[in-house]
């Protein structure tokens, strides 16, 4: 497949690209820096912005599908609100580009502890990632709303680290995946995983129109 990839300077969307690129595909990477991402076969650097939609379109017009793993920054003062000016963009460039398929990584601050409770809301929630989670919840709320795309929300195990691709995980789909030891709690996930699962989610669509999320 030809992948348009927003984000792949980032800590997810580093993965993704690495296993996009070790699977055959093409990838179109757009950023606001292409000088942050070196030369590489298969990979075509774009510069565009992901808050302006024209730009969007532009640079993934021609590609099968869209994978989104933006995020402005954990310290970046305005994070809410460029996060989900950056969401609704991206549909709407996605949109205007005559594409159907998104897949959008958000945070497991939306997955559900209890009925009708989300892990953000719960007091143990880190303050330190309160923000970002309540932006990533957002957009999975806007997501939901776009019937024109087959769209996919990814929120990932509620620990995920660095750590070796081991090709292998478990699905969940509103709950977080736990640990198979009851007793450690919620799962953990290498990004390096979450970036198998994604891949493997754009070859072979098992989630449209809905979100998941993973977990060993």
């Amino acid at each position: 497949m030809k992948v348009a990839l927003i984000g792949p300077t980032g800590f997810v969307g580093s993965a993704v690209l690495q296993e996009l690129l070790a699977r055959g595909h093409e990838v179109v990477a757009l950023a606001r820096n292409p000088a942050k991402l070196p030369a590489q076969e298969r990979v075509s650097v774009v510069q565009a912005d992901v808050l302006d939609a024209a730009q969007v379109a532009a640079a993934v017009r021609g590609s099968d599908a869209v994978v989104s793993a933006y995020n402005p920054g954990w310290d970046n003062p305005d994070l809410y609100n460029e996060f989900l000016k950056g969401t609704q963009t991206t549909f709407a460039g996605v949109k205007a580009a005559g594409l159907k398929r998104l897949l959008m990584v958000g945070g497991a601050g939306s997955l559900y502890a209890a009925p009708g409770v989300q892990l953000v809301d719960t007091p143990q929630f880190p303050a330190e990632w309160k923000t970002g989670a309540l932006a990533a919840r957002e957009a999975l709320n806007l997501i939901k709303q776009e019937s024109s795309l087959d769209w996919t929300f990814l929120s990932p195990a509620v620990f995920l680290d660095p750590g070796e691709r081991r090709g292998s995980y478990r699905l969940g789909e509103d709950s977080p995946v736990m640990d198979t030891d009851p007793a450690k709690g919620p799962a953990h996930i290498s990004v390096a995983d979450l970036a198998v699962a994604i891949v493997d989610e754009l070859e072979t669509p098992r989630h449209i129109q809905r979100r998941f999320t993973v977990g060993y």
